[in-house]
């Protein structure tokens, strides 16, 4: 008797939990909900994923048109000789992106905010300008690398390039930090799609193995522009400012930083194998067969014959998430850093009429770059490797301020650079001044 009415008593019981879970509001099921994962979620890693963001969305970013352009040049026209290159660039790449994390995290602000507060306005004046120019240049590649991906589809420029400009225009203007934050993160995802063309390209994995861990130096203006291309797409100033930016904007404590150390590492380590692979694909299969390019479209649609319809697909789909990606960030990167340098309110939860340079910036650098892509007969393929390589000339004056500040102890405190992050710094800091030196020397000689 007293199991049939146990059985009899829990069906009841379930139907009426289930009367009941209906009867909530909807705020309340989505409430309940959220509590239910906490529970489930260790409270490390979810302090951990709360924090993962800036790290990993800056060095992503990097990957961008110009980027993508940059290492299929490398890849195409050098094969495997130039990877060697990515492994001493991903540990500059941590150490710098970190320090900039760090000062965000101890003083609380940006990066040109503290130029100007420690070096005056003269100074982040000339660094503004110059920043300015080339991260124009290079917001109009992102616009120029949405319409060079769509446009392998079949979809004109005319439609896609105002299309994508009104969408991360209205993200950034609409949209909150969280929500931007989560929206960059689900475009790093997308970046899968260059790690899957280089193993469909079928490289020699053991030429690829040696040519990393053995460098290959040649003395050609063709090489020393394209390494130092290749570093500036990499450790490309803007990011210093953005990541330190977007450090301050979501509010990291001290306290934990070592997870914010965590998130720069693995966004710094997925970045480079993205590049990494993007070389491999054009070396396995263009530069096998001669051919050469000037742009990622190029080698988009130069791989369908070589690897086939998938990786070619792939590849042109990776050009259009991270172009699309980029042209978000670039110009609110720009538009962070100006108005910090001139003292003037920033940051994506702001409204616009709290912080009207900031979005009235970022809308200006939307507007131009896409209509730029729009003219005919626009020099695009010179602006966007000018771009790169402008960028490399320009990372050591960014470094050496970074380092000027970050070895302040009236600043940092106990979070001052050691030994070996500045010698790693300083270290970057002279290899891309003589990067820089060589090209010009190089190119003067012939």
């Amino acid at each position: 008797m007293e199991t049939e009415a146990r059985a009899v008593t829990e069906p009841s019981r379930s139907r009426l939990q289930r009367m009941r879970w209906r009867s909530r509001s909807t705020e309340e099921r989505r409430r309940s909900q959220r509590t239910w994962f906490r529970l489930r979620i260790p409270p490390r890693l979810a302090l951990l994923l709360a924090i993962v963001g800036p790290g990993i969305i800056t060095a992503n970013v990097d990957n961008d048109a110009g980027g993508i352009a940059t290492y299929s040049m490398a890849g195409a026209q050098f094969g495997y000789t130039l990877i060697w290159s990515l492994i001493p660039i991903t540990l500059a790449l941590v150490v710098v992106q970190d320090m900039c994390s760090r000062m965000g995290v101890v003083t609380g602000k940006g990066l040109a905010d503290l130029i100007r507060e420690q070096f005056g306005v003269k100074a982040t004046l000339y660094i503004m300008v110059a920043l300015l120019v080339a991260n124009f240049a290079n917001t109009v590649a992102e616009f120029a690398g949405v319409a060079a991906a769509l446009e392998i589809f079949g979809i004109s420029k005319y439609i896609s390039v105002p299309l994508a400009a009104l969408f991360v225009w209205w993200l950034i203007v609409y949209g909150t930090y969280r929500r931007v934050e989560r929206a960059f993160l689900v475009a790093c995802l997308f970046y899968l799609a260059y790690p899957i063309s280089g193993f469909m390209a079928r490289p020699a994995w053991n030429v690829v193995l040696k040519q990393a861990v053995v460098p290959h130096l040649e003395w050609s203006s063709a090489y020393s522009v394209m390494l130092v291309g290749i570093v500036g797409t990499t450790i490309a100033p803007w990011m210093q400012f953005y990541q330190q930016a977007a450090v301050v904007e979501k509010g990291i404590k001290v306290a934990d930083y070592r997870y914010a150390r965590y998130d720069t590492m693995v966004g710094c380590a997925v970045a480079v194998i993205v590049a990494m692979f993007i070389m491999v694909a054009c070396a396995a299969t263009l530069h096998q067969q001669g051919v050469r390019v000037e742009s990622a479209q190029d080698a988009a649609l130069a791989l369908r014959p070589l690897a086939g319809q998938y990786c070619s697909t792939l590849f042109a789909f990776g050009l259009f998430n991270a172009s699309l990606f980029a042209a978000s960030v670039l110009p609110l990167a720009t538009a962070y850093y100006v108005c910090e340098g001139f003292g003037w309110e920033t940051g994506i939860d702001k409204k616009v009429r709290e912080a009207p340079q900031f979005f009235g910036l970022y809308t200006a650098l939307i507007v131009l770059g896409a209509v730029f892509i729009l003219i005919p007969g626009f020099p695009l393929l010179t602006v966007m490797f000018v771009s790169q390589v402008l960028n490399g000339m320009l990372l050591p004056v960014v470094l050496i301020f970074i380092l000027l500040l970050i070895n302040r102890r009236d600043l940092m405190g106990a979070y001052v650079n050691s030994a070996f992050f500045n010698f790693v710094a300083w270290g970057t800091s002279i290899v891309a001044i003589a990067l820089t030196l060589v090209m010009v020397g190089s190119l003067l000689v012939g």
